[in-house]
């Protein structure tokens, strides 16, 4: 008799997460007892933020269920409104998909809208990437925490995350270090090659990039605008000097709109050297990080994680702008500065000269693991048992 494959549902809300749910999607689409559910919200769904479900769908994913979550405005009700209507929206698309276990990841509203709805479901829910710390005043480690707390299955991608969760009361059998998906794809080189993005973006090797991002910190997202002003002066003077500039949109949060209105009157200036992406997509993004750090020299900037968690597997030096990545865990590419033009022009510099910190761009350890997470997690999804025992949470702290 065929044994029936397990149906796991995978929530996926932006572009960047998707692109790290990429290698575990991959391992269930081609493991032999997993079948998978895809569910695309959020700013995949949004053209302000670039609509990136043709991405998804490019890469040979089907798409089972669209859960609209709308954020209306940039205020302090338009997220906590947009996690009451995903909750609502996730739990329709659960009704009809009814997996045997859904995977969310990370620590966005709307992932939390997911988990919220799959657990009040008795669905066995596994979370990736909780434990983390970032105590840069957004809303992330609150909404992560939440979430481990609510999950039934952990994935973490260091040690020092692992062992918080545990310290956070979970039983170890549910907590797997499995490492980050991304660096599956880095260590197989599935990303653009310095020819593409030569003939793509009319790149050249003889001159640096600068890859930036800014995201609006949850908490000040009033300050947004603000803060995004003098970093996208900062991109223009660099590229006046010749710098290849590649300016991409910030993620669907509150604030997020603020600074696209600040991106698009940048590029209404037609500074030469300088480029706007609403998404350049995984493959892309992490050509460009690869162009950077093994090619042409440069820096990714912004207040991404992706500065900080993606750029080590590239030797690819990083300038992280602001508080919104305090407290995560970092390689020694990383330079920390403040929201001011000078600051960041000054610490790109230091990414050119600098000869001790170059060093240790191309030779410190990634505390992120080398690879491999996609096919270990889908392992551990194959493998543990749905049964009453997953679905009651013990607490092991007395």
């Amino acid at each position: 008799m065929t044994r029936r494959k397990r149906v796991v549902a995978v929530f996926t809300g932006n572009r960047a997460e998707y692109g790290l749910q990429y290698p575990i999607l991959k391992a269930i689409e081609t493991h032999p007892v997993l079948s998978y559910r895809l569910i695309v919200s959020g700013a995949h769904l949004d053209p302000h933020f670039g609509r990136t479900r043709a991405e998804i769908r490019r890469d040979g994913f089907k798409i089972h269920a669209e859960v609209k979550i709308e954020m209306i405005a940039d205020t302090r009700s338009s997220t906590a409104n947009a996690i009451g209507t995903g909750i609502v929206a996730m739990s329709r698309a659960l009704g009809r998909i009814r997996p045997d276990i859904l995977v969310v990841y990370a620590d966005r509203f709307e992932g939390f809208a997911a988990v919220v709805a799959g657990t009040q479901m008795n669905i066995p829910t596994a979370h990736v990437e909780g434990g983390d710390v970032t105590a840069g005043g957004a809303l992330d480690d609150s909404v992560r925490h939440a979430m481990t707390k609510l999950a039934h299955l952990h994935f973490t991608t260091n040690g020092e995350a692992r062992r918080r969760i545990l310290r956070m009361g979970e039983a170890p059998w549910r907590v797997f270090n499995v490492g980050f998906p991304a660096i599956d794809l880095i260590s197989q080189g599935s990303y653009a090659s310095p020819a593409e993005l030569e003939r793509r973006y009319e790149l050249v090797r003889e001159r640096p990039v600068v890859l930036f991002t800014q995201h609006s910190v949850t908490t000040q997202f009033e300050q947004a605008a603000r803060q995004a002003r003098p970093c996208l002066l900062a991109m223009e003077d660099l590229a006046r000097r010749g710098v290849q500039v590649f300016v991409t949109y910030p993620n669907n949060d509150a604030g997020g709109r603020a600074i696209i209105s600040e991106i698009e009157a940048l590029r209404s200036k037609g500074v030469p050297n300088l480029q706007v992406h609403k998404n350049l997509g995984r493959y892309d993004y992490h050509g460009v990080l690869n162009f950077i750090g093994r090619v042409s020299g440069g820096a990714c900037i912004g207040n991404s994680s992706s500065g900080i968690k993606e750029t080590p597997a590239f030797q690819c030096p990083a300038v992280n702008i602001g508080s919104r990545q305090d407290g995560r865990l970092r390689a020694a590419n990383v330079i920390d500065t403040g929201y001011t033009r000078s600051g960041i022009v000054a610490a790109f510099e230091r990414c050119l000269a600098d000869r001790t910190f170059l060093r240790r761009c191309r030779t410190s350890p990634n505390p992120y693991g080398r690879g491999n997470a996609g096919r270990r997690i889908a392992e551990v999804l194959a493998r543990v048992r749905l049964d009453r025992r997953i679905l009651t949470k013990e607490m092991t702290i007395r």
